[in-house]
């Protein structure tokens, strides 16, 4: 199948970033050599074409809905089986670079099936550029530009444990250590800042851990119907390791195969489902501070 607007994350053409935004271009860079989930993207220029005077139409056109749909369908079948869930993320131009990540700033819904409800999705992702959250942090980088979105939607991945991992550590500024932030469940409640999550530092050269700090992990977000929801998590799992010294360091050799991979440090999201590890983001790290070597 082919669509103006949709690029495949395993092809190519889908590493133009301004067509697909930071977060998607980043991720197809990679998706060839690292387990990142399989998906697609609808491109800036959809967005671009819907966009009138900072207004959005209150649904999806019907040619950019249709391609939705197909896409969604050649993603069901190259998945196998039924209808897959689904993660639709927006992906801005401008987002996952080196001088701003727009991290929070636009919508991301999780754990979405169907063509009809993946295309609704899309639609909150546009409109969510209009945002004044999003706006006022666009203020804030003096990125007073025009906006241009495209949406990312790949297989969700159902984690055990999701990490947000630095290939620096951020604190202190050391180049040879790999911080990693990890807790139950999927990565909205750490990317969120509503969980306190465990703290493992790890010698980026050899994967040995370093140190682990836990955190109280009191809360986790989990698949429902039609969506996600955080939740107190169950007390037997609030005191245990959301990661063991293994799973460290499998993520820490992430880390440093992306930092070589792209040429700067990175900030990665992962999650680790039935023993798996996937790669879920990967963006510069826009917050390192300098150090003295």
């Amino acid at each position: 199948m082919t669509a103006t607007d949709i690029l495949w994350l395993d092809h190519p053409s889908c590493r133009d970033l301004a067509r697909v935004g930071g977060k998607a271009a980043n991720l197809a860079r990679l998706a060839a050599r690292m387990p990142v989930p399989p998906g697609f993207a609808l491109t800036t220029d959809a967005f671009d074409r819907a966009w009138r005077g900072g207004a959005l139409p209150d649904a999806l056109p019907d040619d950019v809905r249709g391609q939705v749909a197909d896409a969604y369908a050649e993603l069901t079948a190259r998945l196998g089986g039924e209808p897959p869930s689904v993660a639709v993320r927006s992906s801005a131009a401008d987002e996952d670079g080196g001088a701003a990540s727009f991290a929070g700033q636009h919508e991301t819904y999780l754990n979405i099936v169907g063509a009809d409800a993946v295309a609704d999705a899309v639609l909150r992702c546009w409109q969510s550029a209009g945002s004044e959250r999003a706006l006022a942090y666009r203020r804030s980088q003096n990125l007073d530009g025009d906006v241009h979105l495209a949406v990312l939607v790949q297989a969700l991945i159902r984690a055990d444990v999701a990490a947000v991992v630095f290939s620096a550590n951020p604190l202190t500024g050391s180049l040879d250590e790999v911080v990693v932030n990890a807790s139950w469940g999927l990565g909205e409640s750490i990317v969120g800042g509503t969980t306190t999550p465990d703290t493992f530092v790890v010698r980026k050269a050899d994967g040995a851990l370093l140190s682990t700090t836990l955190g109280e992990k009191a809360r986790m977000t989990v698949s429902v119907p039609g969506g996600t929801e955080e939740v107190d998590t169950p007390r037997f799992l609030r005191g245990r390791p959301a990661l063991d010294a293994a799973q460290a360091a499998d993520a820490a050799g992430l880390a440093r195969n992306l930092e070589e991979t792209m040429g700067w440090p990175v900030d990665l999201e992962c999650a680790w489902s039935e023993g798996t590890l996937y790669l879920l983001q990967c963006r510069p790290i826009t917050t390192l501070r300098s150090v003295n070597r």
